[in-house]
């Protein structure tokens, strides 16, 4: 009854469909829940008790805007230990999630009547919010090579227009587990650098990568001042998914605006909550190494289970724990997402949640113990056959 007084770019979004399978089952103890992108296990004690030991002092006040000095200077160090950078934490701003990030570098950037260009599928949040900021979403498909997922770099650029302010960049991908080289990363900045246009960069995912430490990534190729902003996230390296703590890497000058955004989005990030990210940061990487291993275990189960499923089709993931594979025969991937729920009580996220490129497709997420995912996998295989 509210449609018509809404501004049309919130009156026009679309409720999530994961959302609609996940809403009525979440919780049961007879379903094996695998339609959210989060590892099956709690995040590390040693994190939990960092922050138990804030509370338990009574820091529960306001914290800085852009974030306490000793997370964004933890953070500037990990980055550059990681990708041997040189980012001060002036150009560091401590978000209120991954997907805050996005909402805040989408404020800065984008106006009435802008476009951005960004592949696709994709992660719904990810052109919901230029959406809501009143950008038109230009959508360039991935395509399949040899059952591998890649991005035409001149069909990317052809998308541009006058109107075009940003490129929107999400490597390593969610659904598909694709990702770019660093020489497509340089292409695309040099792109960007030329066009005078901003480049969002979504790397929540740098972490989850089979063959190597970390993904490409546009952080060892950016100078301070390129019209970069680059997102990050606890969430998935760290298993920290419900605590909402993610950062902006954003260009030298910026970081004033930064702190009024973030003033008046959320104010702040609660000090247990980002001192629990610095222990992350520093005592982590043990935990990654396993949780890749185990990450690695399912994955390769999966794929052995597929490989004798003659109707599923499923590119092998570069990177992220997803496989977004696609069933012959299925033509309403959320209908056959809710009969997977209903029959063998497994949640899957439908494949058109990820637009209308992923119909046909299901996306279910592996970062679970393999004799989950076997029995998983065991339950599905009536239904796939």
């Amino acid at each position: 009854m509210f449609q018509h007084v809404m501004r049309p770019s919130v009156a026009q979004l679309q409720p999530s469909l994961i959302r609609q399978v996940a809403n009525g089952a979440m919780g049961r103890e007879d379903v094996i829940p695998l339609w959210f992108g989060e590892p099956d296990v709690p995040t590390p004690a040693f994190i939990r008790e960092a922050a138990k030991a804030v509370l338990d002092e009574g820091n529960t006040f306001y914290q800085p805007n852009a974030g306490m000095p000793a997370l964004r200077q933890a953070i500037a160090d990990y980055m550059n230990g990681l990708y041997g950078t040189r980012i001060d934490m002036d150009r560091i701003v401590v978000t209120g999630s991954g997907m805050m990030g996005l909402m805040l570098a989408g404020q800065v950037v984008v106006a009435d009547g802008d476009t951005i260009v960004t592949h696709v599928p994709t992660w719904p949040n990810l052109p919901s919010v230029q959406q809501i900021l009143g950008a038109q979403v230009k959508r360039v498909p991935l395509t399949l090579v040899d059952e591998r997922y890649t991005l035409d770099l001149d069909r990317l650029f052809d998308a541009v227009d006058s109107r075009t302010r940003a490129l929107l960049i999400n490597s390593p991908s969610n659904p598909t587990g694709w990702m770019l080289t660093d020489a497509e990363q340089q292409t695309i900045l040099d792109y960007c650098r030329a066009r005078g246009i901003w480049l969002i960069a979504d790397e929540v995912y740098s972490r989850i990568i089979y063959d190597r430490p970390y993904a490409p990534t546009f952080a060892d190729k950016i100078t301070d001042e390129d019209r970069v902003l680059i997102v990050n996230s606890f969430s998935k390296a760290w298993a920290m998914t419900g605590w909402r703590l993610g950062w902006l890497t954003i260009p030298r000058g910026l970081l004033t605006t930064f702190e009024m955004l973030m003033e008046y989005n959320s104010a702040c990030v609660l000090a247990a909550t980002q001192l629990a990210g610095v222990v992350a940061l520093r005592e982590g990487e043990p935990f990654i190494r396993q949780s890749m291993a185990r990450y690695k275990a399912s994955l390769d189960l999966l794929l052995t289970c597929f490989a004798d499923l003659p109707r599923v089709m499923c590119p092998v993931p570069q990177a992220a724990f997803y496989a977004f594979f696609n069933v012959a025969g299925v033509t309403d991937s959320l209908a056959f997402a809710q009969q997977m729920l209903a029959e063998a009580n497994v949640g899957l996220a439908p494949g058109r949640a990820f637009g209308p490129e992923g119909e046909g497709y299901l996306r279910l997420c592996y970062a679970v113990e393999p004799a989950l995912l076997e029995t998983a996998l065991d339950r599905l295989e009536p239904l796939l056959k």
